[in-house]
């Protein structure tokens, strides 16, 4: 049995032989990371210290969490990092810039949030019923009593539609995941946390909803197997 996770599913939908060069062939891209994909995961990183400090009862000062974010931004850039938008005036400073206002928009928008926190970058797997396992890695698990969230921060520059979220396929398999560790799960929200917008994102699936799709993605990986 095999290791799967949505963006594994969404290469081979995209293109089969990228998904061979990338998870068969091993073949590495000569562009490691772009700049965006720099900046949200520092972003990352700094939301989850504000929330392992929470756990604690401890609030941490804004300045705090600037200073933590600029500090691995200074140690982590390196100039092979790409700019694709350079040629449009944009400079490593303006996403440093970017990243800086999500995190104290997103820090005032939630310092006084009550939710229990209990899983930060969760790493887990979940057991299809074709046997083969589904990675589960959600930025921020939390529950406020019985009520479950599976939260994701997203730095892009277009906000994630309704219609989108409705049938998004990432945070809806986590939430199968949810409700089969957390029996007193009565609901499991999926939320996004659209950082450039200051905006949360919301939805929501039924059981049925979640049957059939992990029957979709059951469906997709004996494809890819196939092929």
């Amino acid at each position: 049995m095999a290791m799967y996770s949505n963006s594994k599913i969404s290469t081979f939908e995209t293109c089969p032989y990228q998904y061979k060069l990338h998870y068969i062939d091993k073949i590495e891209p000569e562009i490691t990371q772009t700049i965006e994909a720099f900046m949200e995961d520092l972003v990352h990183q700094t939301l989850g210290l504000m929330y392992k400090n929470k756990k604690f009862k401890k609030r941490v000062e804004k300045k705090i969490l600037i200073k933590f974010y600029r500090d691995l931004w200074e140690k982590e850039y390196s100039d092979d990092i790409l700019i694709v938008k350079e040629d449009e005036g944009l400079k490593a400073d303006n996403y440093r810039k970017m990243g800086e206002k999500f995190i104290l928009d997103y820090y005032d928008s939630h310092k006084d949030d009550d939710m229990t926190i209990l899983g930060l970058e969760t790493q887990d797997r979940l057991t299809l019923s074709d046997g083969n396992q589904w990675h589960v890695r959600i930025d921020k698990l939390g529950c406020k009593g019985d009520i479950y969230f599976v939260c994701d921060y997203k730095t892009n520059a277009r906000i994630k539609l309704q219609e989108e979220a409705d049938s998004d396929r990432q945070l809806a398999m986590y939430s199968i995941w949810v409700k089969d560790k957390f029996k007193d799960a009565k609901k499991v929200i999926l939320k996004w946390h659209m950082l450039a917008f200051n905006k949360e994102i919301i939805s929501e699936r039924t059981d049925d909803q979640l049957k059939a799709l992990q029957q979709e993605v059951v469906e997709s990986i004996q494809e890819i197997e196939e092929a």
